[in-house]
């Protein structure tokens, strides 16, 4: 006849069991984890891509050479500007609440600027919305009167029109094309030292045009 097993035989199998569920437990917590951090990633990359999509798809693209200047007043093709002749002095970045001169404007363009344009009619909460994203370096923002959308953003032969200042698209425009060295003719030029006067002035005269 067989012997039952001792006490201490049965607590050992017990302890052995409970520990192998807990192995299995654990490894199956360990591969949630794993797969819910692989659909996290997978669909994090995945409206990544959607969104570069969308934005490359709303952007309108245009291939003006750099370094083209003159001093006297251009008719330009796109509304604003975003290249091709401009006046040798650029305009200084920052918020202007009157129109600038187009000369002036884009050859900030050329230096790497976001020019963000709005209808005078905007609301002021999306004004603000506006000077805010504004308030950086390498940006500008200014009314602009006849514009073909509420909003219209630019860079340097790069262009994207808005219904609003929230749609996520402006940042993302901002975030790819300012300063970029990819897409910035005169990349590492600044953005200061050139004149802050608006359209109301005339343009800056032929003495007065810095290096770049």
């Amino acid at each position: 006849m067989a012997k039952a097993p001792t006490k201490t035989k049965l607590d050992k199998a017990v302890a052995r069991a409970d520990q192998k569920r807990k192995s299995q437990r654990a490894t199956l917590i360990r591969r949630g984890i794993i797969g819910l951090a692989v659909i996290v990633v997978a669909g994090t990359a995945g409206m990544c891509f959607v969104r570069d999509r969308a934005l490359t798809e709303a952007v309108v693209t245009a291939t003006y050479p750099a370094g083209q200047h003159t001093t006297n007043p251009v008719k330009y093709v796109e509304t604003p500007p975003v290249g091709g002749l401009h006046h040798p002095v650029w305009q200084n970045c920052g918020v202007y609440t009157a129109p600038i001169h187009n000369e002036h404007g884009t050859h900030s363009l050329e230096h790497g600027a976001i020019w963000i344009t709005y209808r005078p009619d905007l609301p002021a909460d999306e004004v603000r919305r506006l000077t805010e994203i504004a308030s950086d370096d390498y940006m500008l923002l200014s009314p602009y009167p006849g514009l073909p959308a509420p909003i219209v953003v630019s860079a340097w032969n790069h262009q994207i029109r808005l219904e609003g200042a929230d749609d996520s698209r402006l940042s993302q425009f901002v975030s790819r094309y300012k300063n970029n060295p990819s897409t910035t003719p005169e990349f590492g030029a600044v953005c200061y030292g050139g004149v802050s006067t608006g359209a109301d002035r005339p343009l800056a005269g032929p003495s007065s045009a810095p290096m770049r």
